[in-house]
């Protein structure tokens, strides 16, 4: 955004703010309440406001401008969201002035996000809080848009129950979440994992040795890979029976040929130069393996390894629709829709959101730790 659009974008704000907080006024007026939109509140947006713009025209190349920038869109919108949170309970009654309102306020929101993330040069410790804060920031909008639009038309808690009845029924419910939580991820998810992404990793370093076998396994891997769940999960259940053990042979299957693939074009990835420099140390087969390939090959398998977090924890929660014991995630979205309890529903739902973002969270960071050399993490 240049910083015309910026400054048109402030104006643009500062409306929606006083049609607002004027329709806000007006209303409780109208109702014989003490209102508490005070001329204060409006002089404090339009004073924080006319900050923002005087930084970006008169200190455009100085660091007052980012700091004020931020500092007094960031004002701007905290102020405004703690008058939306305070007026969600009669949303329903204060329509027109609250959409301004919340308008006003994401826009100062979006302004200040994107100063944040134009720092440069900062201390590592703030680098990681504004990391963290940007998509924080985005998180609550979000919800908070989510919030607004169900309970200001009145969307039917059939079709989408409002994040804080997703959240009463969350807490309400925690010791029915953790035993899913522990059936499905804990047990399925993991081990699964571990024996898919272990098996799909030797078995190319097999092929890799082997050019019988890399004619004769790929095929089959490539068989594997086709294989509906839907299909799959079914016969997986008659093998190894309702309990967590056909579900993690579900993840087997569906983790084990990203692996495979993926370690194959890493092991591959050598450069003939470093391969023509380890003959000339006269290094063998599995001297070269460990000290070049394989590292050459980490990018490629954290790849497998990133992409195989979230396709366990799909291919479990699919695997337990089709028979299970009475836990699990699984079952128990299949059962509570049945019921039409959809707010447990999403409860489920945010279990394995945040499960799924914490595996892929925690392989990114052992990622960064042992390839700290490939360009992409030094970048």
């Amino acid at each position: 955004m240049t910083l015309f659009q910026k400054c048109l974008a402030v104006p643009a704000a500062l409306l929606l703010f006083m049609a607002g907080l004027s329709s806000f006024a007006a209303l409780e007026k109208d109702a014989g309440a003490v209102t508490i939109f005070t001329p204060t509140i409006p002089f404090l947006i339009v004073l924080l406001c006319l900050f923002y713009l005087l930084s970006s025209v008169y200190f455009s190349n100085a660091l007052i401008n980012k700091i004020g920038v931020l500092l007094s869109a960031s004002a701007t919108a905290l102020i405004a969201t703690a008058i939306l949170i305070t007026k969600l309970d009669v949303i329903a009654q204060l329509l027109p002035g609250f959409w301004f309102l919340l308008a006003g306020a994401w826009l100062m929101s979006w302004l200040s996000v994107e100063k944040l993330s134009e720092f440069e040069r900062i201390p590592r410790l703030l680098d990681l809080a504004r990391a963290i804060a940007i998509p924080v920031i985005f998180g609550f909008w979000l919800l908070l848009g989510w919030e607004a639009l169900t309970r200001g038309f009145n969307v039917p808690k059939v079709l989408l129950p409002s994040p804080s009845i997703i959240a009463e029924r969350f807490l309400s419910s925690l010791p029915i979440l953790w035993a899913d939580f522990q059936q499905t991820f804990l047990k399925a998810v993991l081990i699964g994992y571990a024996i898919g992404c272990g098996s799909g990793f030797f078995i190319a370093i097999l092929i890799d040795r082997s050019p019988f076998l890399r004619k004769g396994l790929m095929p089959i891997g490539n068989l594997v890979s086709a294989l509906p769940i839907i299909g799959v999960a079914p016969i997986m259940v008659m093998w190894f029976g309702f309990d967590w053990q056909s579900k993690a042979a579900v993840v087997v299957v569906m983790t084990f040929f990203p692996m495979l693939v993926n370690t194959i074009a890493g092991l591959a990835a050598a450069r003939t130069m470093q391969l023509d420099l380890m003959k000339t140390y006269a290094a063998d087969y599995w001297q070269t393996l460990f000290k070049l390939r394989l590292p050459e090959a980490l990018p490629f398998i954290f790849n497998a390894l990133k992409i195989n977090s979230t396709l366990a924890l799909i291919g479990a929660i699919v695997a337990e629709f089709f028979g299970t014991p009475i836990v699990g995630m699984g079952f128990r979205i299949s059962t509570e829709v049945g019921r039409m309890n959809v707010d447990m529903v999403w409860a489920e739902i945010a279990v394995a959101a945040l499960a799924g973002s914490a595996f892929y969270g925690v392989v990114t960071l052992i990622e960064r730790r042992l390839t700290f050399w490939h360009p992409s993490i030094r970048a």
